[in-house]
């Protein structure tokens, strides 16, 4: 680690994993912009080169990137210790949050006042997102190229609903083939990011810090899968010996362990095969639900992915009729498994995620990946913003005036005034329970 440079207290590290959790609304573009504001642009504990690095290696992961990018964050300031307290504070509030929606929604149906009330926190989120697209713009696109693979990659999931793997893959390939043609290309961002060295001193981890953990040992990887088998059978055998119907935890639990392992491509892209499982195969909910599911988990902070929270809440309150002690036992069982596995990727990968930077080779790809996510996270912005402000048909007639003009107030007191996130959206919540009161 970079001796200069104080290393932030566990103690302030805690407390911005904690807060996090509880504001990090808006999908991965809204973690990105948070974690970026605070982490990288406030408190320097990591350089931009470092940042997005891991977070072009964590996006090529299964499991939500957001999270993995904590988790690897908390795990290079304080240890393992450090991503086990980032990782899981990324996910609790919000599986606490659903649980409670989740309650209410099958105890009181569909209460038009809660979703009116956390409908007047979307269009804050739409300015989080499009600060965010900013940001990351600016810190991404350095040259032709960039932007040339940044609008491609628009284009392919806007026009042609292509997914994000194979964007992604696409990407890397790209590179690989202007790298062999010419090579001068890619080496400018390096080029660019030595220019700017004398600035990766000023962070905590920078572009010269070495990681802990750093290399690959054998040792090491079979006492970490051993550890994450320990923790895998914990629930699975308890499970086991106190369940009356153990076989449905054992589909539940298979199910979102194998659902963990094949979610690279993001939450869009793994959604439609859980719903597809969830309703048609195993008939744990009905459509409706599942689409009653996706729009209370937009309501919560943390990764938009802890939708399968409320799916395994529905399969046990549906299997074991009415019962919501079982229905929050599957929910917390599917949390633990859809999540699980993140931790031990980044535990795994995160020394070859160490090596893997300052090579020239790799860096180049990634700067082209990187790129590539602008116009991932463009695409989300618009996909969002559709919803928001054309909540029916796309016309001037279907357009919501107060949601636009809450995103321009939003964006005017984040961006002038440097309103705390908090407090924006606390006057969010107020200002959709307002639209509710007054009726439109």
């Amino acid at each position: 680690m970079n001796e200069t440079i104080e290393r932030p207290s566990f103690r302030e590290a805690l407390q911005f994993w904690f807060k996090l959790g509880w504001i990090s609304c808006g999908g991965t573009a809204g973690h990105i912009a948070l974690m970026h504001d605070f982490l990288v642009d406030k408190k320097k504990w990591i350089s931009n080169s470092r940042f997005f690095h891991a977070l072009s290696l964590c996006m090529l992961l299964p499991g939500p990137e957001a999270q993995q990018l904590a988790i690897y964050i908390g795990w290079q300031l304080h240890g393992k210790k450090g991503g086990l307290i980032a990782g899981t504070l990324f996910v609790l509030p919000s599986m606490f949050i659903l649980l409670g929606l989740s309650i209410v929604y099958v105890s009181f149906g569909n209460l038009p006042w809660i979703y009116a009330l956390f409908n007047g926190l979307k269009p804050a989120v739409i300015a989080i997102i499009v600060i965010a697209l900013v940001k990351v713009g600016r810190k991404s696109l350095h040259h032709v190229l960039h932007y040339g693979v940044a609008a491609a990659a628009w284009v392919c999931i806007f026009f042609f609903n292509i997914s994000l793997l194979t964007i992604l893959i696409g990407t890397i390939v790209l590179a690989i083939v202007i790298r062999y043609i010419s090579p001068g290309r890619l080496q400018g961002e390096k080029e660019k990011q030595g220019a700017a060295g004398e600035d990766e001193e000023s962070y905590y981890i920078n572009s010269l810090t070495v990681g802990p953990d750093t290399g690959f040992r054998v040792r090491r990887l079979v006492r970490q899968l051993g550890v994450a088998l320990f923790f895998w059978l914990i629930p699975f055998v308890s499970l086991y010996f106190l369940s009356s119907d153990f076989s449905f935890w054992k589909r539940l639990i298979l199910f979102f362990t194998q659902t963990a392992f094949f979610t690279i491509g993001g939450s869009y892209t793994v959604l439609p095969y859980v719903a597809q499982f969830a309703i048609d195969r195993f008939g744990w909910l009905s459509r409706m639900q599942m689409l009653d599911g996706f729009a209370l988990a937009e309501t919560t902070p943390g990764p938009l992915i802890i939708v399968v929270g409320f799916v395994g809440f529905m399969a046990g309150f549906n299997h074991f009729p009415g019962s919501l002690l079982m229905g929050a036992i599957a929910l917390v069982v599917t949390t633990f498994y859809t999540f699980l596995p993140c931790f031990l990727f980044i535990f795994v990968g995160g020394p070859l995620i160490e090596r893997s930077h300052g090579n020239e080779m790799i860096g180049g790809i990634l700067s082209l990946v990187t790129a590539a996510i602008v116009g991932v996270i463009l695409n989300l912005t618009l996909f969002l913003g559709r919803g928001v402000f054309f909540p029916g048909r796309v016309s001037l007639a279907g357009l919501d005036y107060p949601a636009l003009v809450w995103v321009i107030v939003a964006l005017f007191l984040l961006m002038k005034l440097r309103l705390n996130v908090v407090y924006l959206i606390l006057l969010s919540l107020l200002f959709g329970f307002v639209r509710f009161k007054m009726g439109i």
